[in-house]
């Protein structure tokens, strides 16, 4: 499925909620259940740098695609986390490294995060296009 699908199902679910309050709740949700995460890959050299909660993320190249896998030691970063691997996974890495998540503020979730939230966010954002990069190099 293509980034902006992913994207469009993901908007539609979070603009038919109305409070942030619900929202956070949502983002919660899928933080719990996201995936759990090979316990192998809970090294620190997956480790996020520049999170004010700890974040891993692990890269997997396979097919000519990047899949992500993550955790997050807080609910709600692992919720956002949740729907960044929602869209970026199973994309070719020159999509990921050439796509802006303006989806993030066109929902209001970075405006509704602290600074030091909000720049864990763009550093997980750039371990993500990072990963890509580096996988693009590898064809």
């Amino acid at each position: 499925m293509s980034i902006d699908k992913k994207i469009d199902e993901i908007k539609k679910k979070f603009e038919a909620i109305e409070s942030w309050e619900e929202r956070y709740k949502v983002l919660i949700m899928l933080g719990k259940e996201l995936a759990p995460m090979n316990p192998e890959h809970k090294e620190e050299k997956f480790i996020v740098k520049g999170c004010q909660s700890q974040v891993w993320l692990y890269p997997e190249y396979t097919e000519g695609v990047v899949n992500y896998s993550a955790d997050s030691d807080a609910l709600i970063v692992k919720g956002i986390v949740s729907l960044l691997i929602q869209v970026y996974s199973g994309q070719k890495p020159e999509v990921i490294i050439n796509h802006k998540p303006d989806f993030l503020k066109e929902l209001g979730i970075s405006d509704h995060l602290s600074m030091n939230r909000t720049n864990g966010l763009a550093s997980i954002v750039k371990s993500i296009k990072m990963y890509a990069f580096a996988f693009s190099l590898t064809k």
